[in-house]
């Protein structure tokens, strides 16, 4: 237990919260005292009514996100091509997987098409639920099969209203997460009320509907709230392993629905290893979450047919190398300060030094190159080298990869979010820091003293666990602005707990000498009301304004392009292009691809590479050449990438493609000395030209305002 404990001079004790408190329940010997009757009643009553808060909440939450995407795009509207096309880039590529086991004659013949696929990478069998997370894809085609709901409710909608309704799981997650800190389900209503009124950086559910993070988000909300329930003290043994089933259960959901399930672990591990490495945690508890972890992942790894990338994660790697640690190292909480920091840093040491020879054994082992990309990505972005390599760069030139924009903290002040959450965060990080400091000093108290009283700081299991959770995906969503909507989430829920917690103003009202119970009741009360009730005024008029706002989906170059291929090529035609646009040429056509948005893949981004070199300054010949080695009969040019002009010189997709081959880049600035200029013009630009070194290779078959389509001669 933390918590700010005074010492007491006479009788009595102070006011529960909407929940009686832990302390004033528990007997010296550890067990739990009767409620009396009318603590009881009320405490039903509270929980009732909070619980009725929740799902009301979560409800709203998920008609306020689906009428907004219907607002937005007409989507029960438009045409079914246009609603496909709606689903972009990536997102296109897993929703047709989807519609792939919808239209299939039966559920084996749709399952047999996804383990043996030749659809999406031409020349090549792939296993889809290997290589990538579509089981919920799998789960849901199969229910809407299997229940009879088909002459009520179109697919997609089936689909989207499965993503949309996960959003009230996202938020009542959340709201328990925050009424469990706390105590009181006040927390929960201000955290959900967050969520909303920052929906912009929370979540961006409403237009990249078929996203994994989609997925597996309310899953993890689930996980930390389960965790944060049985970091309590004082549970039962019954209650303990029903959390632990519900930890399990959340972790393999989530594990299952993302592919970047292991890294997002792996941080929460390294949150876990801190606070165990300091005390600030139950040893046997954390040691439970560790192997959940592992077993989680490990069965996701079966279902995916032991998909090597899972095998050789660090967070196994990890896990692994700290139980194996504890096994070693059995004294490591025993002796005092000094003895306790010298012991840390050999278990530190020696937990780094196994992770790393674990994890470089299996992948020599399994010959596991998959990811690769990512710790090139990495290496270049924290500054360890320049580098040429094109995966690395593609990656860091996207805005999404990039820092958190500053507008973000400007956003998140306006509804007095960010304001509080950094007011508890630097209260709590104080507290944990004299926690943490009496822990390893191996005192049983660090006392603050003034001419009347004395008290002890202390910090909740859950709530130390929370405060490392958030300073952690902190760091990780302020270097790396697509993994913000981990951080903007539960910063919701630990500045809510932090506003409506009776330790937190406890702890800054004895600081300034003003600490009475009373006083401590009513700020906890007063001021998250007064915080709703202007979060309330502010923004409710902006929130109605913007369901009233219609607008209408409109690309009609994109439909043409897919009308064309539908009319006018056949069924086994592929087609080669950039990934984003062919995973809407494979929902929209189901024609074979060359490459595709899922990037994790040594193979496929080789692939794509050589791809992209219609973008690049290449003879004809050549270009010719690599399409027909991956089989495509039509190659897609679009201008928007050809004369690119959203990125700035050297970020462009052709500038990248030129350094890559050692080639100059185009525009006015500085190249690299070794580079050269390349003996050949821009293909893209130079193919329009209809020059007779062109045409002998390629005929133009369809273009509009954005697209060509250029029809591959088959050379023997």
């Amino acid at each position: 237990m933390t918590t700010i404990r005074q010492r007491r001079v006479g009788k009595g004790t102070e006011a529960a919260e909407d929940q009686p408190s832990e302390e004033t329940n528990v007997k010296p010997d550890g067990k739990i005292l009767p409620d009396p009757p009318g603590g009881k009643l009320w405490s039903i009553l509270s929980v009732t009514v909070g619980g009725i808060v929740a799902i009301s909440l979560g409800l709203l939450t998920s008609v306020y996100v689906a009428t907004l995407h219907e607002n937005d795009l007409w989507f029960s509207n438009i045409k079914e091509v246009e609603r496909e096309i709606s689903f972009r880039t990536e997102c296109g590529l897993y929703y047709s997987y989807y519609k792939q086991m919808i239209e299939a004659a039966s559920i084996q013949q749709g399952l047999h098409g996804l383990v043996y696929d030749n659809k999406t990478e031409s020349v090549r069998t792939i296993n889809i639920l290997e290589r990538m997370n579509v089981y919920q894809e799998v789960f849901l085609s199969i229910l809407y099969r299997i229940l009879p709901i088909q002459q009520y409710l179109e697919p997609v909608y089936f689909y989207i209203y499965t993503l949309f309704g996960l959003q009230a799981v996202y938020v009542i997650a959340l709201y328990v997460t925050s009424w469990l800190l706390s105590g009181t389900w006040l927390s929960g209503l201000l955290a959900a009320c967050w969520y909303i009124t920052n929906r912009v950086d929370t979540t961006r559910v409403e237009f990249t509907i078929p996203l994994r993070e989609n997925w597996a988000l309310p899953f993890f909300a689930v996980q930390i709230a389960a965790i944060t329930y049985l970091l309590r003290a004082h549970l039962q043994p019954a209650q303990e392993r029903l959390t632990l089933l519900a930890v399990f259960i959340a972790t393999f959901l989530f594990s299952l629905t993302w592919q970047f399930n292991q890294f997002m672990m792996l941080i929460q591990a390294l949150a876990l290893f801190i606070l165990d490495c300091l005390d600030m945690l139950p040893t046997a508890k954390v040691t439970w979450l560790y192997i959940i972890q592992i077993s989680g992942l490990l069965l996701v790894c079966v279902l995916q047919f032991f998909n090597s990338m899972i095998l050789g994660s660090l967070l196994i790697s990890f896990n692994v190398s700290v139980l194996i640690a504890k096994t070693i190292q059995t004294n490591l909480k025993k002796g005092g300060l000094l003895n306790r920091l010298g012991k840390l840093i050999l278990h530190v040491l020696l937990v780094l030094c196994l992770t790393l020879l674990i994890n470089k054994f299996i992948k020599k082992i399994l010959n596991l190159e998959s990811d690769e990309h990512i710790f090139k990505f990495l290496k270049a972005k924290f500054g360890f080298g320049a580098t040429r390599d094109f995966d690395a760069n593609l990656y860091l030139c996207e805005e999404a990869f990039g820092l958190l924009p500053l507008n973000t903290f400007s956003r998140l002040s306006s509804t007095l979010l960010f304001y509080v959450y950094g007011f508890v965060l630097v209260l709590l990080t104080v507290a944990a820091v004299i926690v943490a400091f009496r822990n390893l000093s191996g005192s049983n108290q660090v006392h603050l003293k003034d001419r009347m009283e004395e008290y002890t700081v202390t910090l909740k299991p859950e709530a130390a666990y929370s405060l490392v959770h958030t300073v952690l995906f902190g760091c990780l969503a302020l270097s790396t602005m697509r993994m913000k909507y981990l951080w903007t989430s539960h910063m919701c829920v630990f500045a809510s707990f932090g506003l409506c917690s009776a330790e937190v103003w406890k702890l800054l009202l004895k600081c300034l000498h003003l600490y009475t119970s009373q006083r401590t009741q009513v700020i906890k009360y007063s001021i998250p009301i007064i915080t709703l009730l202007y979060i309330s005024f502010k923004f409710w008029p902006g929130i109605m304004d913007e369901l009233s706002e219609l607008r209408e989906f409109y690309d009609p170059d994109t439909v043409e392009l897919m009308n064309w291929i539908k009319s006018n090529t056949p069924n086994t035609a592929v087609f080669a292009g950039s990934m984003q646009l062919l995973a809407g040429v494979k929902l929209c056509t189901g024609r074979t691809l060359t490459n595709h948005p899922h990037y994790e893949d040594k193979d496929l981004r080789e692939r794509t590479k050589q791809i992209y070199q219609i973008y690049a300054r290449r003879a004809p010949g050549e270009v010719h050449g690599i399409l027909r080695s991956f089989g495509a009969d039509y190659v897609i040019l679009e201008d928007s990438i050809c004369y690119e002009r959203r990125h700035s010189r050297g970020c462009r997709l052709r500038d990248l493609l030129d350094v890559a081959n050692g080639h100059i880049m185009d525009g006015l600035g500085e190249n690299e000395p070794d580079l050269k200029p390349s003996l050949y013009p821009r293909f893209c630009e130079e193919i329009k030209k209809n020059l007779p070194s062109y045409t002998m290779h390629f005929t133009r078959v369809f273009q509009n305002k954005t697209f060509h389509v250029y029809k591959l001669a088959k050379h023997k």
